[in-house]
Protein backbone atom coordinates (compact mmCIF):
# COMPACT_ATOMS: atom_id res chain seq x y z
CA UNK A 1 0.00 0.00 0.00
CA UNK A 2 1.40 3.39 -0.99
CA UNK A 3 1.65 6.42 1.26
CA UNK A 4 -1.18 8.11 -0.67
CA UNK A 5 -3.45 5.06 -0.25
CA UNK A 6 -2.72 4.97 3.50
CA UNK A 7 -3.48 8.68 3.77
CA UNK A 8 -6.79 8.22 1.94
CA UNK A 9 -7.70 5.29 4.21
CA UNK A 10 -6.97 7.40 7.29
CA UNK A 11 -9.05 10.23 5.82
CA UNK A 12 -11.95 7.84 5.19
CA UNK A 13 -11.81 6.53 8.76
CA UNK A 14 -12.17 10.10 10.04
CA UNK A 15 -14.50 11.59 7.42
CA UNK A 16 -17.03 8.81 6.80
CA UNK A 17 -18.53 8.74 10.34
CA UNK A 18 -19.00 12.53 10.21
CA UNK A 19 -20.39 12.63 6.67
CA UNK A 20 -22.71 9.63 7.12
CA UNK A 21 -25.37 11.95 8.62
CA UNK A 22 -25.62 13.69 5.22
CA UNK A 23 -25.79 10.53 3.07
CA UNK A 24 -25.88 10.13 0.20
CA UNK A 25 -22.60 12.03 -0.23
CA UNK A 26 -20.60 12.35 -3.44
CA UNK A 27 -16.85 12.97 -3.50
CA UNK A 28 -16.33 15.69 -6.11
CA UNK A 29 -12.62 16.34 -5.94
CA UNK A 30 -9.60 15.50 -3.83
CA UNK A 31 -6.13 17.03 -3.84
CA UNK A 32 -3.45 15.01 -2.07
CA UNK A 33 -0.75 17.19 -0.54
CA UNK A 34 1.79 14.47 0.21
CA UNK A 35 4.45 16.88 1.47
CA UNK A 36 1.98 18.13 4.12
CA UNK A 37 0.55 14.64 4.72
CA UNK A 38 -2.93 16.03 4.04
CA UNK A 39 -5.84 15.83 1.62
CA UNK A 40 -8.15 18.63 0.64
CA UNK A 41 -11.45 17.37 -0.75
CA UNK A 42 -14.91 18.51 -1.78
CA UNK A 43 -18.16 16.63 -1.17
CA UNK A 44 -21.69 17.17 -2.40
CA UNK A 45 -24.85 16.44 -0.41
CA UNK A 46 -28.30 17.82 0.29
CA UNK A 47 -28.38 19.62 3.64
CA UNK A 48 -31.78 19.89 5.30
CA UNK A 49 -31.38 23.65 5.92
CA UNK A 50 -29.12 24.83 3.09
CA UNK A 51 -30.18 22.61 0.18
CA UNK A 52 -27.48 21.21 -2.10
CA UNK A 53 -24.01 22.16 -0.91
CA UNK A 54 -20.45 21.67 -2.10
CA UNK A 55 -18.50 21.43 1.17
CA UNK A 56 -14.71 21.57 1.40
CA UNK A 57 -12.68 19.68 4.01
CA UNK A 58 -9.02 19.26 4.77
CA UNK A 59 -7.78 16.09 6.41
CA UNK A 60 -4.50 16.49 8.31
CA UNK A 61 -2.93 13.03 8.43
CA UNK A 62 -0.15 14.00 10.82
CA UNK A 63 -2.64 15.13 13.50
CA UNK A 64 -5.48 12.84 12.32
CA UNK A 65 -7.82 15.84 12.23
CA UNK A 66 -10.64 16.79 9.86
CA UNK A 67 -11.17 20.50 9.20
CA UNK A 68 -14.31 22.03 7.68
CA UNK A 69 -13.12 24.70 5.23
CA UNK A 70 -16.42 26.19 4.04
CA UNK A 71 -19.24 25.44 1.66
CA UNK A 72 -21.08 26.88 -1.30
CA UNK A 73 -24.69 26.39 -2.27
CA UNK A 74 -25.47 24.55 -5.49
CA UNK A 75 -28.62 24.60 -7.58
CA UNK A 76 -30.26 21.19 -7.93
CA UNK A 77 -29.75 21.33 -11.70
CA UNK A 78 -26.00 21.79 -11.14
CA UNK A 79 -25.92 18.87 -8.66
CA UNK A 80 -27.81 16.49 -10.97
CA UNK A 81 -24.82 15.33 -13.10
CA UNK A 82 -22.94 14.32 -9.94
CA UNK A 83 -25.96 12.40 -8.63
CA UNK A 84 -25.70 10.07 -11.61
CA UNK A 85 -22.37 8.79 -10.24
CA UNK A 86 -21.87 6.28 -7.43
CA UNK A 87 -21.86 8.07 -4.05
CA UNK A 88 -18.83 8.17 -1.79
CA UNK A 89 -21.24 7.31 1.07
CA UNK A 90 -24.50 5.52 0.29
CA UNK A 91 -27.69 6.38 2.17
CA UNK A 92 -28.58 3.60 4.59
CA UNK A 93 -31.71 5.31 5.87
CA UNK A 94 -33.68 8.33 4.74
CA UNK A 95 -32.80 10.43 7.78
CA UNK A 96 -30.89 10.06 11.02
CA UNK A 97 -32.52 11.44 14.21
CA UNK A 98 -30.70 14.50 15.53
CA UNK A 99 -28.55 14.70 12.40
CA UNK A 100 -27.21 17.89 10.86
CA UNK A 101 -25.44 18.98 14.02
CA UNK A 102 -22.52 20.49 12.18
Amino acid sequence: MTTVERLKDKRDEKARPHLRQYAPVWLLREDVLAEDESIQFHVLFQHNLHGWVNRRYRYDGFNNTLYHKGQTALAEDDALPYMMETPYIEAGVDDIPNAYGG
